[in-house]
């Protein structure tokens, strides 16, 4: 069966029209600047809390753990929350161009805070686990959605120097989160981790309700049920492989093999299905659009990195400086900065040129040279030291993040907007699931690798025994020749972890160079003709390309 992809210049079309400056009106410019100030903030809201929760809760865990009695499964608060949260991605973004984005919006907000309520009355680690996954679906429509409407009211050309300030929300949340989660635990209880989620949510609800309004069309669709279910089962299965393998299970034994093998099987089902669609999850022809394949590769590696550095930068200070959840989150602070400088800049300067391409490609090459100077990180190195590689790896990601998101939004024809916004953030959200275990597998091993150099075998074997690597404090408490011996093996451990990701950031860079660059539009709606032959701006395959 052939399907095409045909541009839903209709729906919503009238806000998209409606969004675009007069030129030379400088009135009617500012009434809109602050008329769009006041939805983005609305938007940004809802993406402050699927972000915190990203990371809110990797301080709390020790103590969540303790509270619930089960040490096993705690991972799986975490996992789960990034599992349902990538899965549901791409099916939240396809029923926005369905059905209307806003409703979808307020009803990812409401699934978020009822999630977020349940998770905070918790009686057992299975409670929790459930509830998390339960977050983790409104997250994935709380993520896109905002990116998709603010593509439903912005232009390409200005869309930049809006993008910027969610790449300042997501990248500060992200970071902040450890020392929130620190604060709120040793101050209050860790359910309190989940419950500040919900008057966040409820001023949310009411802000969009007040001030988007998005006209819509209302036409007869299908939705891709049968491709929703082989992604997510797909994408759990790879998530599996990466999170067990290494630890739980040999990656040679029969369990990750299986896993591996049911991955591919499942991918090629999906794609078998997606061809067959009469509306698929994920347009295969989006992937013959260089500048969305290409920054969905790109977005992959981002996320892999970036959420690898996030969670392994907290470890070391913790263990092998001493710092306490709540001082690490105040040390990540440079990181911050850099992911604010430029995450702003950046997007001030894509809305001033009109161009993109040179902003990943910066990005990349700073992240990897980010990703070596943390490896230098020894026991020995100054906190200020430390302070700069962290700032130099901040700028690298706030140059590239939020920028492939605009590229992606401008290349795409209008009626698949939060599709292909919601597959870029789907690539990017896989390679941080993957990246967080697979990152978290090396430095288990190569930590239990780096131990026997420095500890008699009997305390390594004791180590082994205990998980220590999770509670820092357990390590501080240590006799001191232990300690040291620790905290060295510590150290190789996590340097090994930055060694590695170095070249995937370099992968990323040459992907990078392949991006097209398509001179950003002046209109919202990729459909809107007359504007994009005054701005010269070659065009994708737009009302129609064909899927074998």
């Amino acid at each position: 069966m052939t399907t095409r992809i045909d541009e839903a210049a209709g729906t919503e079309g009238g806000a998209a029209g409606a969004a675009t400056t007069l030129p030379g009106d400088a009135a009617h410019e500012r009434a809109e600047h602050r008329r769009i100030l006041v939805i983005v903030g609305a938007l940004m809201l809802g993406m402050i809390l699927a972000a915190l929760d990203q990371t809110i809760v990797a301080t709390a865990l020790p103590t969540i753990a303790g509270d619930l009695h089960d040490l096993s499964h705690f991972q799986w608060v975490v996992t789960a929350y990034l599992l349902t949260s990538t899965i549901s991605t791409p099916l939240w973004g396809k029923l926005g161009d369905l059905y209307g984005r806003k409703k979808l919006f307020q009803a990812s907000i409401v699934i978020f805070l009822v999630g977020s309520a349940l998770s905070g009355l918790s009686q057992s680690m299975t409670q929790l686990i459930a509830f998390r996954a339960m977050q983790g679906v409104g997250a994935g429509g709380l993520m896109v959605g905002a990116q998709a409407i603010l593509g439903d009211v912005v232009s390409p050309r200005q869309r930049g120097r809006y993008m910027g300030y969610f790449g300042a929300v997501f990248g500060v949340t992200s970071v902040i989160g450890p020392l929130l989660g620190g604060i709120l635990t040793e101050d209050a209880s860790w359910r309190w981790v989940f419950y500040i989620n919900v008057p966040i949510g409820i001023a949310a609800l009411f802000t969009i309700a007040a001030v988007l309004h998005i006209p819509k069309k209302r036409t007869e669709h299908t939705v891709d049920y049968a491709g929703t279910a082989l992604m997510g089962a797909a994408a759990t299965a790879l998530i599996l492989v990466t999170t067990w393998g290494g630890t739980t299970y040999a990656w040679g034994s029969g369990t990750i093999i299986g896993l591996i093998v049911a991955t591919l099987a499942l991918v090629a089902a999906f794609i078998f299905v997606e061809r067959r669609a009469a509306e698929p999850l994920i347009p295969l022809g989006l992937f013959r659009i260089r500048v969305f394949s290409v920054s969905s590769a790109v977005g992959f590696f981002v996320g892999f990195i970036m959420f690898g550095a996030i969670v392994f930068i907290p470890l070391y200070l913790q263990t092998v400086h001493g710092a306490s959840p709540t001082i690490s989150g105040l040390e990540l602070i440079p990181m911050v900065f850099g992911m604010l400088a430029t995450f702003i800049t950046s997007g001030r300067l894509v809305t001033r040129w009109g161009r993109y391409k040179i902003f990943p490609i910066m990005g990349t090459a700073v992240m990897a040279l980010g990703l070596y100077l943390l490896a230098l990180m020894t026991p020995s190195t100054t906190l200020l030291t430390a302070s700069a590689y962290m700032f130099v790896e901040g700028l690298g990601i706030g140059l590239v993040m939020q920028v492939l998101v605009v590229a992606v939004q401008n290349a795409v024809p209008y009626g698949h907007l939060g599709t292909a916004t919601s597959a870029a953030t789907f690539f990017r959200s896989i390679g941080a699931s993957i990246g967080v275990s697979l990152f978290g597998s090396i430095f288990s091993a190569r930590l239990f690798a780096e131990l026997p150099k420095y500890l008699p075998a009997a305390v390594v074997h004791k180590f082994a025994g205990q998980n220590v690597t999770l509670n820092p404090a357990q390590i501080n408490a240590l006799p001191a020749p232990l300690k040291h011996g620790f905290i060295q093996a510590f150290s190789h451990a996590v340097g090994t972890v930055f060694y590695i990701g170095v070249p995937f950031a370099v992968v990323a860079f040459v992907l990078a160079w392949f991006m097209k660059e398509i001179p950003l539009r002046e209109a919202v709606a990729s459909g809107d003709k007359a504007a994009a032959s005054a701005s010269s701006t070659p065009q994708p395959p737009e009302p129609a390309t064909v899927l074998g």
